[in-house]
């Protein structure tokens, strides 16, 4: 890992690299969560119910939990500069092609293609951003990648949605391939020239991966733990519009106030996984769960409620860090010629916790539980997710 990058002075181009991470993760954040500001938007607009408008982001998801492991697998041969890019190109044409549907078949299809560059991008940007820097800071260095999501977050959710709601959802996809080509051309200015490729694993080692029970129980709190999220984070704007009473001119000032505490705990989050990944993991866990239960009875006033969005928007993505550094950490111990695959793995984990809580949540909608129910089941799949993490602890003991 320590390797991958090759002559290059690294006070001199280890920041202006990950910064062109943080760039184009940005406009990848701001795709995949702008979705939710615009849920019922899309909804009116193309006469969908609200869960189904909801299954977009199922439909992200899915592309990424596919496009990551199989895609990353199939690209190893490729220099990783050259990848980075051309996935940029990709996730553009992406956003293009859902700014120009017709309608919610054609969306859906688009937002399956761009999900394919972002599962690539992230779980080769996770390994070369952690071969940046010293052991001792791989997690900072990956929570400053994934800080161009909790950007997104703070700013290009909340203005996504404005445009949105000014403008139409069209206008606010072409405002993210614009913001897409912005990191094409972060890439091209500020990747270096000289990353070298990981040695890539053989299809026999891949599939030894897919073996190893430590690496299959952190995926699984991977995907136990974004379930949680997203089981709640896609249905937050009619959440706030109809329980809390708040107007839908305000979501994006309540989106705001989520993002600034993502990005606080995302920050806080990779800080403490420096040392203790799993142990800080079990304890964001354990916690945000505890916001949860409490937001099902907060979530009916509206300065209790933003005071409890504000803790769980903190908790929420301080976990990132934490995930992804102890999958590298489980894969370089059991097979380090198959990193790259391992990471795509958890980024395809996130996603696939990302669809299945997206899709819960649709299904806890359209029952008689209703909107005032995914707080409280959300929680629960986040206190499966640290029990999840006592095994993993359990494993490394052996």
């Amino acid at each position: 890992m320590e390797t991958a990058i090759t002559s290059i002075p690294a006070r001199m181009n280890m920041p202006a690299a990950l910064w062109a991470l943080t760039i184009s993760a940005f406009g990848i954040g701001t795709t995949e969560f702008v979705i939710v500001g615009l849920l019922p938007t899309i909804a009116d607009d193309l006469r969908v119910s609200i869960p189904a408008a909801g299954l977009l982001v199922s439909f992200y998801a899915i592309g990424v939990a596919i496009g990551a492991p199989v895609l990353t697998a199939l690209t190893s041969h490729i220099p990783r500069r050259r990848l980075l890019i051309g996935l940029m190109l990709l996730f553009v044409a992406g956003n293009t092609a859902a700014a120009l549907s017709p309608g919610y078949l054609t969306l859906s299809i688009a937002r399956v293609i761009t999900g394919f560059a972002h599962g690539v991008f992230f779980a080769t940007g996770a390994t070369i951003a952690a071969a940046l820097v010293t052991p001792d800071r791989r997690a900072s260095a990956i929570a400053l990648m994934f800080a161009g999501l909790t950007i997104a977050m703070v700013t290009g959710v909340p203005a996504g949605t404005i445009i949105g709601q000014h403008f139409g959802w069209r206008a606010t996809f072409t405002a993210v391939a614009i913001l897409g080509m912005a990191g094409l051309l972060a890439n091209i200015l500020l990747l270096p020239h000289h990353i070298k490729n990981e040695a890539a694993a053989s299809i026999r080692e891949q599939v030894q991966v897919l073996r190893n029970q430590q690496l299959l129980v952190a995926l699984l709190t991977t995907i136990l733990n974004y379930s949680g999220v997203f089981l709640i984070f896609t249905y937050l704007a009619p959440l706030l519009t109809t329980l809390t009473g708040i107007a839908p001119a305000w979501v994006s000032a309540i989106l705001l106030i989520y993002g600034v505490a993502v990005a606080i705990g995302n920050i806080t989050g990779g800080m403490a996984a420096n040392r203790s990944p799993l142990t800080s993991l079990r304890v964001m866990l354990v916690l945000q769960a505890a916001a949860l239960f409490l937001f099902t009875f907060t979530v009916h006033y509206t300065i209790p409620a933003i005071i409890t969005l504000f803790i769980i928007g903190g908790l929420s993505f301080a976990t990132v860090p934490a995930s992804q550094f102890f999958v590298v950490q489980t894969a370089e111990r059991c097979a380090p010629a198959t990193v790259n695959v391992a990471s795509a793995l958890n980024i395809a984990s996130f996603n696939a916790g990302a669809a299945t809580g997206a899709y819960a949540g649709g299904l806890i909608v359209a029952s008689a539980w209703g909107l005032g129910a995914t707080p409280w089941a959300g929680g629960l799949f986040l206190l499966l997710a640290a029990a999840a993490t006592i095994w993993s602890a359990h494993l490394l003991k052996k």
